[in-house]
């Protein structure tokens, strides 16, 4: 794929009066998502993103809602989200097929960053953390009724991997990865009704909250936030597994694993506590913090894995997913432990 032609096509789309100097790639390398920095001859700069997997609806109806959400957002977070550019009041997408090739392109401001948090945090930095969080969290379920609905469910997702188990379950690997897999999505169906969800708020929640994807102030606030791969609107304990990597007495590192006993540590029920003073947690927010686990391996490890991260990655996470993440589910995560920390019933 010719990415710097697809994005000329895709700027010529947007303003083909201003040319374009030179396009350079800045991707992190992890996902297969790629990102440049465009510099024109008159020497502005934007961001562009190129997207080739999932769906081009989705990826439109995505960029539509955090628009509406970084317009929206008061004080101190009207400036924390990067913005996309506009056209005809509308956020501008561009999507290029030909042939197999189908990839979509969107292009941002390019985001001012300020500190990033040091790859093991100390306890100041986990409550400082936390109290961003839950302010940041408040503010989002402030303006959910004035932003887009999203046609993406957590249900709509496990069944689209069910109907993928069931259609071809050759990519999955033999019967027993198939089998276990299937287990897991019908627990994940069944323990979601049981922490009565539906009471749940639905907020929009960006998941994906590695110390690489945001930047603070030097008293710790939020400053700015970019990289939306996972964003979409649901439950705000879909973003805490992330918050408590982040934490872990492991800390940040190049080399990377999803298992689940991060949530586990005492250092995460430092954050936990934290945020519960800003923003209360309810018991069945935290028995459901298993299934947003459950749910993040499902979905985006093995459902989208091998189209999101580049292949070295893929091969690595979906195989400890096999081994290592899902039979860790149910025997290495108690809610309980949480629940009873915060004083909860």
């Amino acid at each position: 794929m010719n990415y710097k032609a697809i994005i000329k096509k895709a700027w010529n789309g947007f303003d083909a009066s201003k040319a374009i100097g030179k396009i350079e790639d800045i991707s992190a390398m992890v996902s297969t998502n790629h990102v440049f920095r465009v510099t024109f001859v008159d020497e502005d700069v934007v961001v562009a993103k190129l997207s080739n997997f999932g769906k081009y609806e989705h990826f439109k109806e995505d960029h539509r809602i955090i628009n509406a959400l970084s317009t929206n957002l008061l004080y101190p977070f009207e400036n924390l989200l990067s913005r996309s550019l506009q056209k005809n009041n509308q956020v501008y997408t561009y999507r290029y097929k030909w042939g197999k090739t189908d990839a979509w392109v969107v292009f941002y401001n390019p985001t001012r960053v300020q500190l990033r948090l040091p790859r093991r945090l100390e306890e100041f930095h986990i409550r400082k953390l936390a109290q961003q969080v839950a302010r940041f969290h408040k503010a989002c379920s402030r303006v959910k009724n004035v932003i887009p609905k999203s046609s993406k469910t957590l249900r709509t997702d496990i069944n689209a991997l069910l109907d993928q188990i069931e259609k071809t379950p050759g990519r999955f690997g033999d019967t027993q990865k198939c089998a276990m897999l299937k287990h897991h999505c019908e627990q994940f169906l069944k323990n979601r009704a049981k922490c009565n969800t539906a009471n749940f708020e639905i907020i929009p929640v960006f998941i994906d909250w590695n110390i690489g994807n945001f930047s603070v102030t030097s008293r710790m606030e939020l400053y700015s936030r970019w990289d939306y791969d996972w964003f979409r609107m649901s439950y705000r304990m879909l973003d805490f597994y992330f918050f408590s990597r982040v934490v872990s007495d492991r800390g940040d590192r190049t080399v990377f694993s999803y298992v689940v006993t991060t949530m586990m540590e005492d250092r995460f029920l430092i954050f936990l506590e934290e945020y519960h003073k800003i923003y209360p947690l309810t018991a069945n927010e935290l028995r459901f913090l298993k299934e947003a686990y459950r749910f993040f391996i499902l979905n985006y490890v093995i459902k989208d894995g091998k189209y999101f991260f580049n292949e070295q990655y893929a091969e690595k996470l979906q195989a400890e997913a096999y081994d290592i993440y899902l039979p860790s589910v149910d025997t290495q995560f108690d809610p309980e432990k949480l629940i009873k920390a915060l004083n909860l019933t």
